[in-house]
């Protein structure tokens, strides 16, 4: 177990500023990086000319031997899945950047405006402690009301804010599962309902001449194909895992969560479209590599 221990830097004006050393480092749950030093914006004079500066001291070095205290009642309480304040109180917008960061690196090209637009609507600072229903309620108004945050200015569709506010919802949903919020927001708060739009699709002879056309990869061809004969999106074949795929020959279906809407999907799937998939030799992304 990590221990803490109080500790004074020399600053400005022959003074000693105030911080926690953790030893080892802890783990931040929020953001997975090591945290060895906290500053606790406290100071004390180095040689206190007078009886005001000599009490601040005293009450100063009070405080920050009780914050110590309390910061290793944290470090015990943690092992039972309780979270300290400071974690708590942290911004909710930094945890909404490093979740669509690590969204981005796998495929999905518009988490950054996922999170664009919820910042244009609830600003830089907002804080775990202010998430509420209402704010996502009113959230959800503001992307319904079209809102055209982009360069061109262009209002968004319906279908547009139905992901946007999915995404929210993903979020609240991983930070509820890590303790950061009371209350399980994702479920509390309803998706915005999808508007069904017309879907081009191809002829049985535009498909099997696509299928006859050659391709410079063959991973990208097979996803095609997989993705004609199933009608998902790209975004979606590239998330699925194996552990999506369901049934035997001829009953064969995929049960998995829609990138975009984050809603839940079981889909019955062709043998031809199994063959697409290749060879199973990992529990992870389909279509990751040839």
């Amino acid at each position: 177990m990590a221990r803490v221990k109080l500790r004074m830097r020399s600053i400005t004006k022959n003074r000693k500023s105030l911080l926690l050393d953790y030893s080892p480092p802890l783990k931040n749950p929020a953001s997975g990086k090591l945290h060895r030093f906290e500053m606790l914006e406290l100071y004390i004079f180095d040689d206190p000319i007078d009886q005001l500066e000599r009490q601040h001291n005293k009450e100063t070095m009070m405080l920050a031997r009780t914050i110590c205290a309390q910061r290793q009642l944290d470090i015990q309480n943690r092992r039972f899945g309780f979270l300290s304040d400071t974690l708590r109180n942290s911004s909710f917008i930094d945890f909404f950047k490093i979740e669509a960061r690590k969204k981005q690196q796998s495929f999905s090209d518009n988490w950054g405006m996922g999170l664009r637009y919820f910042i244009a609507f609830a600003g830089h600072d907002l804080k775990f402690p202010e998430l509420n229903d209402y704010l996502c309620e009113d959230y959800k108004n503001y992307l319904l009301s079209g809102p055209g945050i982009s360069r061109t200015g262009k209002p968004i569709s319906r279908n547009t804010a139905v992901s946007y506010y999915a995404k929210l919802r993903h979020i609240l949903r991983i930070a509820y599962k890590k303790g950061l919020i009371p209350q399980d927001l994702h479920a509390i708060v309803k998706p915005v309902t999808h508007k069904e739009t017309h879907r081009e699709r191809l002829s049985f002879e535009e498909f099997q001449q696509l299928a006859e056309t050659p391709a410079d990869s063959n991973l990208m061809k097979r996803a095609a194909l997989f993705s004609g004969l199933t009608g998902l999106r790209f975004s979606d074949v590239a998330t699925l895992k194996w552990s999506d795929l369901r049934g035997t020959a001829g009953k064969y279906e995929l049960q998995f969560s829609q990138e975009k809407t984050e809603t839940a999907e079981v889909m019955p799937i062709s043998d031809q479209a199994v063959l697409f998939m290749g060879i199973q030799n990992t529990e992870h992304v389909i279509f990751l590599k040839d």
